[in-house]
C-alpha cells in the first residue's frame, strides 16, 4: 500500500496517518472503501500493531475515517472541514513563501503556472500511483 520511513524523525504513527490523508485527498482511496486492519497493516509495514490503532484512532477523530464494529474501519464520505485556525496558517505560510519568490525575481506567469502544477499532481492522482 505505501513505504514508511523507519529513519525519519517523523514518528511512524505521524507517517501512517499522512500516507492516508493523501490516498483519501487524492482519492485513490474512495469514501466508504475499506481499509486495511490494523493487524493486516501492521503486518505488512512491520510495525507494532499499536502504532497502527494509534494511526487510525486519530484519523478517525479528524474524521477521515470510521469505524464500524466487527467489520472494520472505512474512508469517511464527509471529511470534517478544515480546522479554520490551520487554514489561515497554512494560507499565511504560502502567502509568506509566494512573496520571498516575488522578491527573488519569479515571474507572475511562473507563479501561475507552478500553483496549476501542483494543484494538478495533487487532485490528478489516479489509483495507479
Amino acid at each position: 500500500m505505501f513505504q514508511i520511513d523507519l529513519t525519519s524523525r517523523k514518528p511512524i504513527y505521524e507517517q501512517v496517518m499522512d500516507k492516508f490523508k493523501q490516498l483519501i485527498i487524492k482519492e485513490i482511496l474512495s469514501a466508504d472503501e475499506k481499509i486495511p486492519s490494523v493487524r493486516e497493516l501492521a503486518t505488512q509495514l512491520t510495525i507494532n500493531p499499536n502504532t497502527i490503532q494509534k494511526s487510525y484512532r486519530e484519523l478517525e477523530r479528524q474524521g477521515y475515517i470510521y469505524s464500524v464494529r466487527g467489520r472494520g474501519n472505512f474512508v469517511s464520505n464527509k471529511i470534517k472541514k478544515v480546522d479554520e485556525e490551520k487554514l489561515n496558517k497554512l494560507k499565511q505560510q504560502v502567502q509568506n513563501s509566494l512573496s520571498e519568490l516575488i522578491y527573488l525575481g519569479i515571474e507572475k506567469e511562473e507563479l501561475i503556472e507552478l500553483i496549476e502544477k501542483t494543484y494538478a499532481m495533487i487532485k490528478g492522482g489516479s489509483r495507479d500511483d
